[in-house]
């Protein structure tokens, strides 16, 4: 989709996006043609269209023998919009214009922009691109309509800004995408050896530096704890090493981000139901998210320094799979006892993590899976669970957060609550009981951090959505790209 300024208004229009506050003035839009002005006051009058913030209607309309249409979108208070409801509103003008199979909108604005022009340009194309985005590569009939362009009618005094934020705002959501497509790949496509593949190809692409390491490579290293839950699958791990440097002057600060790899969850032997497995090809959405944000640092040319660490594997049944009592042991020594095989993702990402730790040197460690569904019980589908032991980083990622609209919620690292995962023959065990679950997971990780600033961000519940709904469809969401790589931007 191309997405730009327009000041000369061409004769005809497929599709007119009028944005309305709650004390519009149709009179005032700079550059309204006639004809569209007073179709939209008609529709107005008749409908009784109060400008509720993302109220969307639509009409079509005749001028000189061609058919246009046009979506009327209220934008509330105009007061009151910040950069996210300016996403939510674009996101739902967008959606409606889709309905419409338009293949052209123009954008007309009857109100100030109350958002900086980067930021105007980066909501807009950012929304744009992500509510247009749907996963139809495997549907032979599907009608794969796209939209061409979408201009922005306004006159802008100076461009620059503008069109920064649309560059800006197409890479967040082109890395957004490219993460939900490998979330929304089926697990007989996305395994570990072709997402190793895959993050190849991205990082050849996009320019950062990448290792893949196979099982001999993960024997030597010790990674017990990931071999582990790996053993039941034909299909061999592999740890996927990603290495941007945008700052070799401080080579000494490296961030680390790990995301949790498992391309395919059976549950093991503490199998799930038929319908909990149905979607576990999401089980990976955590990759996803570190290698989008890989794609976006590099392409933004962010100032700072990162590792970005995927241990893949499947967790399946087999003679070989790892089972119940069994008594593991982690990259870094510690002994773990498997209470249940279902909670398998904690010890693939403490390996990941020991090593960033122990052989890339980072200093700062966050880790992203979809992880435990006490924390879809908790918070839902919209908001991600985040437990930290340093809350100044905390502060930075709830900035990020309120920038790109992915929120987030945290949970107490409560010391007392370490007890539950205390085990009698090991040093610890994998979960920790029916209560307090996503806490307890996070200890279980943070046992591993080595004191080092940490964030861990749980996005069991925001990784995918069940139906249609503003800038996401139905499938993978892309959860962690915008939020990690504007968190990045925080850090520069």
């Amino acid at each position: 989709m191309k997405i730009d300024l327009l000041k000369k208004i061409p004769e005809h229009m497929d599709t007119i996006i009028l944005l309305l506050g709650e004390d519009f003035d149709l009179d005032a839009i700079e550059y309204l043609p006639s004809h569209v002005a007073e179709l939209a006051k008609a529709w107005i009058e008749n409908s009784s269209f109060k400008a509720e913030f993302a109220a969307v209607q639509s009409t079509s309309a005749v001028h000189k023998g061609r058919k246009y249409n046009l979506v009327i979108c209220g934008a509330g208070d105009v007061a009151a919009l910040t950069i996210d409801k300016m996403r939510r509103l674009f996101a739902a003008a967008v959606r409606a214009s889709l309905k419409l199979k338009a293949e052209t909108l123009y954008l007309f604005q009857a109100f100030p922009i109350t958002i900086g022009d980067v930021a105007y340009g980066h909501v807009l194309a950012e929304s744009s691109l992500l509510t247009e985005y749907k996963f139809t590569k495997y549907l032979s009939s599907e009608d794969k309509h796209e939209i061409d362009a979408l201009h922005l009618v306004m006159n802008l005094k100076n461009t620059r800004y503008f069109n920064r934020g649309v560059l800006e705002g197409r890479i967040f959501a082109e890395s957004t995408n490219f993460a939900r497509d490998l979330v929304n790949e089926p697990a007989n496509v996305i395994f570990p050896e072709s997402l190793a593949e895959a993050t190849k190809k991205a990082a050849l692409k996009y320019g950062f530096d990448i290792d893949i390491f196979n099982a001999d490579k993960l024997r030597r290293l010790k990674m017990d704890a990931f071999l582990a839950v790996g053993k039941g699958s034909k299909s061999e791990p592999r740890l996927i090493i990603m290495r941007y440097q945008g700052n070799p002057d401080a080579r000494n600060k490296t961030i680390g981000l790990i995301g949790k790899g498992i391309t395919y969850d059976s549950g093991g032997y503490c199998i799930k139901s038929p319908q909990g497995m149905v979607s576990m090809k999401s089980d990976m959405a955590g990759a996803a998210a570190v290698i989008g944000a890989m794609i976006a640092a590099s392409s933004l040319k962010l100032k700072v320094n990162l590792v970005a660490i995927v241990a893949a594997c499947e967790n399946m049944i087999s003679g070989e799979a790892y089972h119940p009592g069994d008594l593991i042991r982690s990259m870094n020594g510690k002994t773990i006892e498997v209470v249940n095989t279902d909670a398998e993702g904690r010890l693939t990402l403490i390996d990941a993590i020991h090593y960033a730790i122990s052989r890339e040197k980072v200093n700062k460690i966050l880790d992203i899976a979809t992880l435990t569904g006490a924390a879809v019980g908790a918070l839902g589908n919209k908001i991600s669970a985040v437990v930290t032991n340093d809350d100044a980083w905390l502060e930075k990622l709830k900035t990020a957060s309120e920038y790109t609209g992915e929120k987030i919620w945290q949970l107490p690292a409560h010391e007392e609550y370490k007890e539950l995962i205390k085990s009698q023959v090991a040093d610890l065990r994998n979960v920790g009981g029916p209560m307090a679950g996503t806490i307890t997971a996070a200890l279980f990780i943070q046992e591993f951090v080595d004191k080092k600033p940490w964030i861990h961000i749980d996005i069991a519940g925001t990784a995918t959505r069940d139906s249609e709904a503003g800038m996401y469809g139905v499938g993978a969401t892309g959860v962690g790209v915008r939020l990690i790589t504007q968190l990045l931007r925080e850090m520069e």
